[in-house]
């Protein structure tokens, strides 16, 4: 039985090539940085959670529908030969403490609870997706602008790496951690006519992140998402 079903929706990721230096003291036990082309990627994430079931379907008062806006970089773990790739979450707000409550005891994630807010909106000629949450007072902001249409995700391509990682994890010991499966299908992406981003990564994040504040992403997407599940984990 799944721990988690739910759609994934609307998902604009901001994608910013950095020095593994940055990322070293955060891999967790066992992994190791995953790169596209050599490159070492951080990235920025926000969607919607919407029709979200607990434990085989059980849908929670009041938190089926929200936000999340997450910071996010890429490892792999090699297992009996094979490599699998996934992602380490620097933090994942929410405007739900519940979420909060449940992923960071069960997962020992690093949910952060807050105010948040969404947009999406269309017209005759593109749509426009954005996610805001307010930390200390102040208000972040992460926008897109894309095409009406989806296309598919190229093979081999930086959209395939930072949305092909199907593995969460998160160091809870120096010598331990936990692993996670998530699962769907092979998403499509809109081609994004222009971003806004209005973070402050140092204040949201940490002193380590705030280099991105003065950084351009290497690049911004936006893709449809689908129905997602994610399964128990296990020490690894």
């Amino acid at each position: 039985m799944s721990f988690l079903k739910a759609g994934w929706r609307k998902l604009a990721l901001a994608n910013y090539e950095v020095e593994p230096e940055l990322l070293a003291p955060l891999v967790p036990y066992q992994t190791e940085l995953d790169s596209w082309q050599g490159r070492y990627y951080v990235s920025l994430v926000g969607f919607l959670f919407v029709d979200t079931r607990l434990l085989g379907g059980v849908k929670v008062p009041f938190h089926v529908n929200f936000e999340e806006v997450n910071l996010r970089f890429y490892v792999r773990y090699k297992e009996d030969g094979e490599w699998k790739r996934g992602v380490v979450f620097v933090k994942e707000i929410v405007p739900k403490w519940a979420i909060t409550a449940v992923a960071n005891t069960l997962y020992r994630e690093h949910y952060a609870t807050r105010k948040m807010r969404h947009l999406w909106r269309e017209d005759e000629a593109e749509r426009y997706v954005s996610y805001g949450w307010r930390e200390k007072g102040q208000w972040q902001h992460f926008g897109v602008k894309a095409a009406l249409t989806s296309q598919q995700i190229a093979v081999g391509s930086e959209a395939e790496f930072i949305t092909e990682h199907y593995w969460g994890y998160t160091q809870i010991h120096p010598q331990k951690t936990f692993e996670y499966q998530v699962t769907h299908p092979r998403w499509e992406v809109y081609p994004v006519h222009a971003h806004e981003i209005d973070v402050d990564f140092g204040l949201v994040y940490g002193e380590r992140f705030s280099l991105l504040n003065e950084m351009e992403p290497t690049s911004v997407m936006l893709a449809e998402g689908s129905e997602i599940t994610v399964e128990g984990r296990r020490r690894v």
